[in-house]
């Protein structure tokens, strides 16, 4: 057994860290196997030695966090004692060290993983950018973000979102109304993200000016977009021909963001996801970047990681158990996960 030290200056600080009815350090304790207890200005931490190291660390980049006037909650410690494990702890100052966008509300919106930050660096660096992973990473609403912020320093003049109108596993029939509530239910993801960074107002204001368009894939073809922030959510349902037509659709002072999950892929059996495409065609291309955010990445609820893991546990066992059969690699093109 041994015991730790760790020093807090500021009350606020220490307030944090702890958490309501302290779950914060509940929660350390827990995932780490430690006793942590609080006297006056100073943390004690007891338990075996590389434990006790990790929680040191833990702690210390709360502290880092807290300073940085960012709240704490479970999903960054869990984060945090993540990285502290992997040994990657100094990566926890390199986030949310940019602000990406303010939203409607003055919500500072960041980075949340290194994962993210690689995303976001790519989305800023590269013309064309694939950002690729499970549900909750992140992956459209950091690219909306990232379109709002583009779009306000006048980098662009408009703000381009779509996605295939292809249903998840379900038939929905004929929807009732004209067009555009036609094709409502599939986009309302990118609404809500838009909603949120520029607030109902102002998005109406854009989308009648023509500064903002969402539509469904299929009113690409035959366009140039020139000095846009073009986005491609869900295009893992995309088939091969719409990517190939998507793709050429860039114009001059463009950027494009492709969003997308392959372990969700709702196309027919016979078809070939665009996305899976454009990631081997593409892959070592000037100025189009790959990003592929994992497990790790899920910043929404804990159970979500959870979620993903057992999925992806229950894929490798029946592809180990169909055993080179072929019975589960002929659909492999379109796995639900």
């Amino acid at each position: 057994m041994t015991e730790q030290t760790v020093s807090i200056e500021r009350m606020e600080d220490a307030i944090d860290i702890f958490g309501s009815f302290d779950e914060n350090i509940r929660l350390i304790e827990q995932e780490l196997g430690v006793r942590v207890v609080g006297r006056d200005d100073q943390l004690k931490i007891n338990g075996e030695e590389e434990p006790v190291a990790y929680a040191v660390k833990v702690i210390r980049g709360l502290l880092e966090i807290s300073a940085r006037g960012e709240a704490i909650h479970e999903q960054n410690i869990r984060y945090l004692i993540q990285l502290v494990k992997s040994g990657n702890e100094d990566k926890i100052r390199t986030l949310a060290a940019d602000v990406l966008c303010i939203t409607a509300k003055g919500k500072p919106v960041k980075a949340k993983t290194v994962g993210q930050k690689r995303y976001v660096d790519a989305i800023r660096k590269n013309t064309i950018t694939l950002g690729v992973g499970p549900a909750g990473t992140g992956k459209t609403y950091l690219a909306v973000a990232a379109a709002v912020a583009a779009f306000r320093a006048k980098e662009v003049n408009r703000i381009i979102l779509t996605r295939p109108a292809v249903e998840a596993g379900e038939r929905l029939g004929f929807l009732p109304g004209d067009l555009q509530s036609k094709v409502d239910p599939y986009l309302r993801p990118l609404y809500d993200a838009l909603f949120e960074m520029l607030g109902p107002e102002s998005y109406a204001k854009y989308v009648e000016r023509g500064n903002i368009e969402v539509a469904p894939l299929a009113y690409m073809r035959g366009r140039t977009l020139d000095d846009s922030f073009i986005i491609l959510d869900e295009a893992q349902n995309t088939s091969r021909e719409q990517m190939k037509m998507f793709l050429t659709r860039l114009g001059f002072g463009s950027k494009i963001v492709i969003t997308g999950d392959v372990t969700q892929i709702d196309l027919p059996g016979d078809k070939v996801s665009g996305l899976k495409e454009a990631m081997r065609v593409l892959r070592n291309q000037e100025d189009i970047a790959l990003c592929r955010l994992g497990e790790g990445d899920v910043v929404r609820h804990v159970i979500v990681q959870r979620i993903i893991r057992a999925y992806e546990e229950d894929e490798k066992n029946r592809n180990h158990s169909a055993g080179g059969t072929g019975v589960f690699h002929k659909r492999g093109e379109n796995k639900r996960g």
